[in-house]
């Protein structure tokens, strides 16, 4: 089952400490050894986006800073992993090295499966089957 994890947090929290990054990147190796991290990243302010809006038919490009954004998808991570649970345990420990290492920091990662076209495919077939 694959997974992603999207760190969510303001978006002027500032750089993070530099004992948290060396923290990540231990547990990064971790996962990359393992062969569970297929991929991760941080992601660029707002400040340095762009959106294509699509709404009443009509398409809007628009340059960031975006105003109503309070909160933004800082990074992410992507996995290979057997449950659901194997992902939370990894978003706890993730987090937990947040607690000890940028005290006062707030934010959040939200687990989402990831479904390929194996998985549309077998949604398909189960529909035809109950049909």
């Amino acid at each position: 089952m694959k997974f992603m994890m999207l760190v969510k947090h303001g978006e002027n929290s500032g750089p993070p400490p530099k004992e948290l990054m060396d923290a990540i990147e231990i547990l990064s190796q971790e996962a990359v050894k393992n062969g569970t991290m297929l991929g991760s990243g941080g992601l660029a302010p707002t400040a340095q986006s762009t959106r294509v809006r699509l709404s009443g038919g009509k398409l809007t490009v628009v340059d960031g800073p975006f105003a109503e954004s309070k909160e933004v998808i800082g990074g992410y991570a992507q996995f290979e992993l057997k449950s659901k649970q194997e992902a939370l345990d990894g978003a706890v420990r993730f987090m937990e090295l947040h607690r000890k290492h940028w005290p006062g920091w707030e934010g959040e990662t939200e687990i989402r499966q990831i479904f390929g076209p194996e998985d549309f495919a077998q949604h398909i077939n189960e529909r035809k089957r109950s049909a």
